[in-house]
């Protein structure tokens, strides 16, 4: 067993360390682990999570509109404002799992640091507001978080995305 290819990380590595190159990654042509499949998997999942939590607000919006007494003259601003943010959020989902699976590094730990942001959320509301977790709120999320943090903070996926990639003609 080779003991310098495990070498363990540092716990509070440097941004430039993370976003870096590995002095001992794979080579360029190395085979795309199992666990970029499956993040990049996984983040398309949240986008399609996305787009099924944007067609449950088109059918319920009138109903949300007239129990939250939204007033005539803003409904319009409202509705187009949270679709649009919907659609954009889908949009990065789609794009950031393209680029993952592709091995963008950055693509990866801007990944992890947004389902990172959003798995405390959820917490946060949970703990502090009461916030129910159920399958109609936020428990699809938080587990496609927690998979995509699992898969895309491994060790191979790390070394696969730091790896330098050959450029093609």
């Amino acid at each position: 067993m080779n003991v310098g290819s495990h070498r363990k990380r540092a716990a509070n590595e440097p941004v430039e360390v993370l976003l870096g190159r590995d002095e001992q990654a794979p080579a360029a042509g190395s085979v795309r682990p199992l666990s970029i499949t499956l993040g990049a998997l996984f983040v398309l999942g949240r986008g399609v999570a996305g787009l099924v939590w944007i067609a449950a607000f088109l059918l319920t919006w009138p109903t949300i509109a007239a129990e939250d007494d939204v007033t005539a003259d803003i409904r319009p601003l409202v509705f187009w404002l949270v679709l649009g943010v919907g659609v954009v959020a889908v949009l990065i989902s789609f794009a950031f799992a393209w680029s993952i699976w592709r091995g963008s590094n950055l693509a990866r730990v801007l990944m992890m640091c947004g389902v990172t942001i959003s798995t405390i959320t959820a917490a946060t509301s949970y703990f502090a507001n009461g916030e129910q977790v159920t399958i109609k709120t936020t428990l699809l999320t938080v587990a496609l978080d927690i998979l995509v943090l699992l898969a895309l903070s491994s060790r191979d996926a790390r070394a696969w995305a730091r790896a330098g990639r050959p450029k093609k003609a």
